[in-house]
């Protein structure tokens, strides 16, 4: 398939909103089929009616294609191989020690994930080109940074995350598929560097937007989600 030719077939449009959410998944392997700067506004126009405090709207986004995104991950790829700067996370994402069932959901997705990919336990060096390939976007043609105002407290990064939610979900309408990337974040001055974005703002993370290529064995990964039997209290109903 040549660069900016739709695929002819088998994309999987989410028809209701349900079907959206639950087909939502995070895929690691893009065709390089090209997507309309017109899409991407269009998904991004609709994510923002996502609510948030006071309607501060706390989202900032750089959507990269082309040459801008091919700079960006070539500069923080070569800062992943080489470490220099090392990765320096802004905030916390994960805690120092997982409690369960959070250390057993993790290990199995990993798990699960490097099966697929054929990467044993201790290739660590496997492990690292896969990781590596966030700095890619995996593929997709269009990377989206998120940075946040430095000033901003939690109820606006909890906003965030519908908004981000609300892209993914949009995505699916076009038959485009997402993956969320904290990674991103772990080179914030790299990023901000690349993109002339002020020190004011950190990078929330990234996301990569596009097709996903079907042929791609990390792409039959489906994570599984506990019932809601297991984390929902149904009270005062007949």
């Amino acid at each position: 398939m040549a660069d900016g030719e739709l695929p002819c077939c088998g994309i999987d449009l989410a028809a209701t909103p349900l079907e959206a959410i639950e087909s939502r998944r995070s895929v690691r392997s893009f065709l390089p089929t090209r997507v309309p700067r017109e899409t991407v506004e269009r998904i991004l126009t609709a994510a923002a009616r996502a609510p948030s405090g006071t309607n501060m709207q706390p989202w900032q986004v750089h959507a990269l294609a082309g040459l801008a995104r091919e700079r960006l991950c070539r500069a923080v790829l070569h800062a992943y191989e080489t470490n220099e700067p090392g990765p320096a996370m802004e905030y916390r994402y994960y805690p120092d020690r997982f409690a369960e069932p959070y250390l057993a959901r993790r290990k199995a997705v990993g798990a699960a994930l490097y099966a697929l990919l054929n990467i044993s336990r201790d290739d660590r060096a496997g492990m690292h080109r896969q990781h590596g390939r966030n700095y890619l976007f995996f593929d997709a043609p269009v990377g989206l940074i998120f940075t946040i105002d430095r000033g901003l407290e939690i109820g606006s990064w909890l906003d965030y995350g519908t908004f981000l939610q609300s892209i993914m979900v949009a995505a699916r309408q076009f038959g485009l598929h997402t993956c969320p990337q904290a990674a991103w974040a772990a080179y914030g001055g790299i990023v901000r560097r690349e993109l002339g974005i002020p020190d004011d703002r950190m990078v929330v993370g990234g996301m990569a937007l596009g097709y996903e290529d079907p042929t791609a064995p990390e792409n039959a990964l489906r994570t599984e989600r506990a019932p809601v039997s297991e984390w929902t209290r149904f009270e005062g109903w007949d």
